[in-house]
């Protein structure tokens, strides 16, 4: 055994414990839900095998922006936290079960492979994602925006978008005759 595998502690030893992984990704609980953890490289596969096992319906793909907060606590071990992250929800009908997973991606390279070969309904989630944090989706037959017009400068949902810069125009409420 290695120093790293066990310390002595009173005379036992308490082995390291490895972290729970499955199909290569790794594996936290949250709330009653499985997450797992898995590199932009690896995740249309990973996909594809929990859609094999059942996980038939995507039921969402989400960004998230955490410039604000870099040093989130609710990582696995090892893994370093990106500015930009994925959120990927599946759903299991005949178990009943949720799947969450989570795929970190740097801002310097703010792209992950579509969904949409294996869960055409990934299609419209992705194109809001890389509209409202500017997170590419390669593969995506149609990566275009879908909320903001086409000549939209910017991505309203990244932190550091300057969300003042549009001046608001208040008019008077239109009075009714009676």
């Amino acid at each position: 055994m290695t120093d790293e595998a066990a310390t002595t502690n009173g005379g036992s030893a308490d082995v390291a414990v490895e972290p729970e992984t499955l199909h290569g990704a790794l594996v936290t609980r949250h709330g009653g839900q499985t997450v797992l953890f898995c590199e932009r490289s690896e995740l249309v596969e990973l996909v594809t095998t929990l859609r094999g096992e059942g996980f038939w319906q995507c039921v969402d793909v989400c960004g998230v922006d955490y410039l604000t907060h870099p040093g989130r606590h609710d990582l696995p071990p090892g893994l370093e936290g990106e500015r930009f992250e994925v959120v990927i929800g599946l759903l299991n009908h005949r178990e009943r079960t949720r799947l969450r997973i989570r795929v970190q991606v740097p801002e310097h390279d703010c792209r992950v492979p579509s969904l949409c070969s294996v869960h055409p309904g990934a299609e419209a989630p992705e194109r809001e994602a890389f509209d409202m944090f500017g997170i590419r989706f390669d593969g995506h037959p149609d990566m275009t925006r879908i909320l903001m017009p086409d000549d939209w400068d910017g991505h309203p949902l990244r932190k550091d978008y300057d969300s003042g810069r549009i001046p608001v125009q208040f008019t008077p409420a239109a009075t009714t005759a009676r």
